[in-house]
């Protein structure tokens, strides 16, 4: 590679990097934000979901236009229209004065991310080939993971001693360091055989079917089997079956089935909505536990995943160069089952004990899971479609793991509030607690459930026995989400020992 191209193809490797970052320190920092978010704004665990999942939705639907539109008029023109719209989104959600204008300016921000994040692994994969490729995707996963290690550290420590408001903020200074990089810098690349036609047919199915199924399953978190919710997640499902049904038949989809025949594409997207729906579904309940329960500082909650990060950050340059030399078969199974291991880790941290002897261990192995398997995972993903479709490839592995953290999120929600409400109710029901003051746990159960005690229980023993209660019961909610998790993890695992990873230590495509 001459030195010209070398330069380019770095300064590509650079924006992807920075690009990239900005939303991952935005998903990490959000969430160390959520519990003193949602209490600024009054807004119950169901609005503080949507904070999460407007993003997610929009993201992890047109996410899959988004690489194609790279492809077709140019991966780095669309990648900084992708990094503007994130900053405007950004900003917005900076000014927010209620929940609901937070929640609309998370859905432009998942616009934005839609755009911008295939074209990060697009960059990478027009401007390197070969050996080159794997160390480039390995640096990118690297620093992927120090700039989420940046983001709880400097959300938290914003939340603490400034504003939530200034965890937005902080992409707008980067999507600038961006878009000059990108101008200046990278020459522009594209699918010159790409059709110039959008599926938004497919589009407005992906979108409608995911917010449906979402909107279901975060209604069934009630308690009691709602109609609506149930109505709305079978309606969900059919409309996302519709939308396979839908690209199945379009001549120019959004989604090319054509990828799905090859073995080693299909296993890798499988693994990873598995190994996605327990990272982006568990670890957002973290901080709900380790701030209202555990009564950790904003910053130190921030700080507890740092292990984990670390250690990705370590070593995933190496892992990215494994799958070259003995396949992707070890070390995906490999991770994911070290990734059970810590999630099982969290869920007998209890409450009230050290961190060193609890949340520590369980994040060093998840650290140890994740550097294993996140670099292999994405360079497998990539060598099993052609160059020509980089864009498309991303977007669809892009979008499977945020459709399974937005899915995961809603769904684990389930399992945490039957575990919170089966707990909480057996150990209020033996409490010497007032008339009004049980009244209040009905009324209020919104609140409850988000870990916050009704400023109508006055009596000072009261709170105090409602408080214990409260974190108690959330503290059973978050182990039964993380033993979900492990045992989702597992199942990753297996799929990680399909015979396509090591086909001559290459992927296979049969």
């Amino acid at each position: 590679m001459g030195d010209i191209a070398s330069r380019r193809a770095n300064c590509a490797l650079f924006a992807a990097i920075v690009g990239s970052g900005m939303s991952f320190i935005d998903g990490s920092a959000v969430n160390v934000a959520m519990p003193v978010l949602q209490r600024d704004l009054n807004a119950s665990l169901a609005s503080a979901q949507w904070v999460i999942e407007s993003y997610g939705l929009f993201l992890s639907a047109l996410i899959l236009i988004g690489g194609s539109l790279g492809d077709l008029y140019g991966r780095r023109r669309v990648y900084a229209w992708g990094i503007a719209i994130f900053a405007l989104g950004s900003a917005a959600c900076a000014r927010a004065p209620s929940i609901e204008v937070l929640i609309a300016a998370r859905s432009v921000q998942g616009i934005g991310g839609a755009l911008a994040v295939p074209g990060s692994l697009a960059l990478i994969t027009a401007n390197f080939s070969g050996a080159d490729r794997g160390r480039a995707i390995g640096t990118w996963s690297g620093f992927s993971a120090i700039t989420a290690a940046i983001g709880p550290l400097l959300g938290g420590w914003l939340v603490q001693y400034a504003s939530w408001r200034w965890v937005f903020l902080i992409n707008v200074p980067l999507a600038v360091l961006v878009l000059a990089v990108l101008y200046f810098g990278v020459d522009e690349s594209r699918d010159e055989g790409a059709v110039r036609k959008l599926d938004l047919p497919g589009a407005t199915l992906a979108t409608a079917g995911l917010g449906t199924l979402v909107y279901g399953l975060i209604r069934l978190q009630g308690g009691a089997l709602d109609p609506l919710g149930l109505a709305a997640t079978v309606a969900g499902a059919l409309l996302l079956a519709a939308f396979v049904w839908e690209e199945r038949r379009e001549k120019d989809p959004m989604v090319s089935l054509e990828l799905f025949r090859s073995r080693t594409f299909s296993a890798a997207n499988i693994y990873t909505f598995l190994l996605y729906a327990t990272l982006g579904g568990s670890l957002y309940f973290l901080p709900f536990d380790l701030i209202n329960v555990q009564g950790y500082p904003p910053s130190a909650a921030g700080a507890a995943l740092l292990p984990f990060i670390a250690i990705m950050f370590a070593f995933s340059r190496f892992s990215g160069g494994l799958v070259a030399r003995i396949g992707a078969r070890i070390p995906l199974a490999a991770g994911a089952a070290l990734a059970a291991a810590g999630f099982a880790g969290f869920a007998f941290a209890g409450v009230g004990h050290s961190y060193w002897t609890t949340f520590f261990p369980a994040a060093v192995l998840l650290g140890c899971g994740g550097a294993l398997f996140v670099a292999p995972l994405t360079t497998t993903v990539m060598d099993a479609a052609p160059a020509s479709h980089s864009g498309t490839a991303s977007g669809i592995n892009n979008a499977i793991s945020r459709v399974a953290g937005l899915i995961a999120i809603a769904a684990l929600g389930i399992a945490l509030a039957g575990a919170f409400e089966s707990r909480l109710g057996h150990d209020l029901a033996h409490a010497s607690l007032s008339p009004a003051t049980r009244a209040a746990i009905v009324r209020e159960r919104a609140m409850i459930v988000a870990g916050q005690i009704p400023p109508e229980i006055t009596n000072p023993a009261e709170r105090i026995t409602v408080g214990r209660a409260v974190r108690t019961a959330f503290a059973d909610g978050f182990r039964v989400v993380m033993l979900v998790s492990a045992l989702i993890a597992l199942l990753a695992a297996g799929v990680g020992l399909d015979r396509s990873f090591s086909f001559g230590g290459r992927p296979s495509s049969r």
